[in-house]
């Protein structure tokens, strides 16, 4: 079978999730049941949350114990970088918090010194109060048998149960980290489209063994031949490779250009097409290297035409509107060579139009609504309506917004340079990364390109 029917294929197995659909019906599965050792039924869906991804949900029920057990896997591509949430448990609010965790995810509470290793539990959407009522029903498991054979153990296991307990009262405040190298895990903003103060998403760069845990073969490449070095007729080639669509997985080809920015720099922009489902995704990285400085970008919108101002947002750089209280962290939208009117649609469409909780049972009244105003304000921003600042904030200093004044500054616009604190530095790999020897590794690559260089 070639790789487009496989795709073919897949398409047909998971189904876009819909309550009216007759046809898409759970397979039902005779299973045994781990509980009392009988038989019982498990129903699978495989099916697609809109706005997410693919999963498969099962559930299982005895009719003989009566016990119950629902999971959900995720059946979709692992990211391309791994996902770390740390949130501040203040309310009992906080408890009803809709959590997305994988089964390669990792949960933490260090006030408990608490902690759930990856894969020892399978993946679940829930709340927070359900992760950790699950807990407490692991911890409870056993506890007959302890008590019977180790009565001292028992009592502790107990002792930590009621300190579990206490803490779905949100007597007082706990931290919640859930770590996931694949990237498919998920804590619930209840305030968007405004920045969560207890709420602290980093993503990263997975390790060789968060890999290997993973199940990713990483090829090492062989640099054999010479690397080209004529940058001049890369400028005026674009390149074409094989990839994968990100919606369906399908087949595709990835366009890629070097470009230079005036008054800026190089970047290489990539696009790809799907001819599956037809979905377009684009993206710009740097061509450069990270600058010493961080920059921040902050223009004052006064007329319509604003909007026309090209923008570059790499994937490190943060947007804030202040008059709207609003703040989207970096790798949200990715890397983006676009205008800025673009920009704003993006965010609203990602905000709005793609969010996964406000569909089905995740859509609540009031967030609805609030969520739909904020799409109401950035259409206004668009229009000129509305007088806003416009802040684009890049530690690694390689986001650039059009002045239209050039070479003249730009009254509205304003260019700060900053000194990046630890933990930017952290976010972006810069207090691990060892720059020892690497004049000396970067002449002897020059004379292995070119050994009469030697003369």
């Amino acid at each position: 079978m070639s790789v487009i029917e496989e795709e073919r294929v897949r398409g047909a197995v998971f189904k876009d999730i819909n309550a009216e659909d007759e046809d898409q019906q759970p397979t039902v599965i005779e299973s045994l049941c781990m509980n009392c050792y009988e038989n019982g039924s498990t129903r699978l869906l495989l099916t697609k949350i809109p706005f997410f991804k693919e999963i498969i949900i099962s559930s299982f029920s005895c009719p003989h114990c009566n016990w119950t057990n629902t999971e959900i896997q995720s059946a979709g591509r692992i990211q391309e970088q791994g996902v770390l949430y740390t949130l501040q448990v203040k309310t009992k609010e906080d408890m009803n918090r809709e959590v997305v965790k994988s089964d390669s995810a990792s949960t933490r509470i260090p006030q408990l010194d608490f902690e759930i290793p990856a894969f020892t539990q399978k993946g679940s959407l829930s709340t927070i109060e359900g992760l950790l009522d699950r807990a407490v029903m692991g911890l409870e498991q056993d506890q007959p048998i302890r008590k019977a054979t180790d009565p001292a153990v028992a009592e502790k296991i107990e002792e930590f149960i009621q300190r579990f307990k206490k803490l779905k009262e949100v007597e007082e405040e706990f931290t919640l980290i859930i770590d996931d190298p694949s990237g498919n895990s998920f804590i619930e903003n209840p305030f968007a489209p405004q920045k969560d103060t207890a709420l602290t998403v980093t993503h990263y760069k997975r390790t060789p063994e968060h890999n290997a845990a993973l199940g990713i073969e990483v090829e090492e490449e062989e640099n054999d031949e010479k690397p080209g070095n004529d940058l001049d007729a890369m400028r005026n080639e674009v390149l074409v490779f094989n990839t994968n669509c990100p919606e369906c997985n399908a087949p595709a080809n990835t366009n890629m250009k070097l470009v230079q920015i005036p008054h800026f720099k190089e970047v290489i922009i990539m696009a790809t097409n799907c001819d599956s489902c037809g979905h377009r995704t684009n993206e710009v990285k740097s061509g450069g290297a990270t600058e010493e400085l961080g920059t921040r970008i902050t223009l004052h919108l006064t007329d319509p035409s604003d909007m026309s101002r090209d923008l570059l947002k790499s994937e490190t750089c943060s947007v804030l509107i202040p008059e709207l209280e609003f703040e989207l962290g970096m790798a949200a939208l990715g890397g983006k060579f676009t205008t800025l009117e673009g920009l704003l649609k993006d965010i609203k469409d990602l905000i709005v139009s793609k969010n996964p909780f406000m569909c089905g049972d995740s859509s609540t009244a009031d967030r609805a609504e609030k969520l739909e105003l904020f799409g109401q304000k950035i259409d206004k921003i668009i229009a000129g309506e509305m007088d806003v600042h416009i802040i684009l904030d890049d530690p690694a200093g390689n986001s650039y917004l059009q002045n239209v004044y050039a070479p003249d500054p730009d009254p509205e616009m304003k260019i700060e340079k900053y000194t990046r604190t630890f933990e930017q530095n952290e976010d972006l790999g810069l207090n691990d990364m060892k720059t020892e020897g690497s004049q000396m590794f970067f002449v002897g690559a020059l004379l292995h390109q070119n050994p009469k260089t030697c003369d």
